[in-house]
């Protein structure tokens, strides 16, 4: 004779896997000058990566990371401009 008392139901199972659900897979929502300005910083830390390279002489085997940071920079403001920038057409000009 089984009893239902003693086991988990579906719906307690699912409301424990929801609970252990980890924050990388969660929607994240930023203001939007937040998000309008992802971009840019990914920018300004290219920049600064590449800008560090000049003041780190004695240090010459951190250069190629410092390179590399800076080039992955780049990209990731690329791929983030690029979408955006199809997705939000520019506003109507007035003659």
């Amino acid at each position: 004779m089984g009893s239902a008392a003693g086991k988990a139901s579906d719906y307690d199972a699912g409301k424990q896997a929801l609970a252990c659900q980890s924050v990388l897979g969660k929607k994240l929502w930023l203001p939007r000058a937040v998000y309008s300005a992802v971009p840019f910083f990914y920018l300004v830390c290219a920049i600064c990566a590449l800008l560090t390279t000049l003041y780190i002489a004695d240090w010459f085997w951190l250069v190629p990371h410092y390179l590399l940071i800076s080039f992955a920079c780049v990209h990731m403001a690329i791929l983030v401009f690029r979408p955006r920038r199809k997705r939000d057409p520019e506003p109507p000009t007035s003659p």
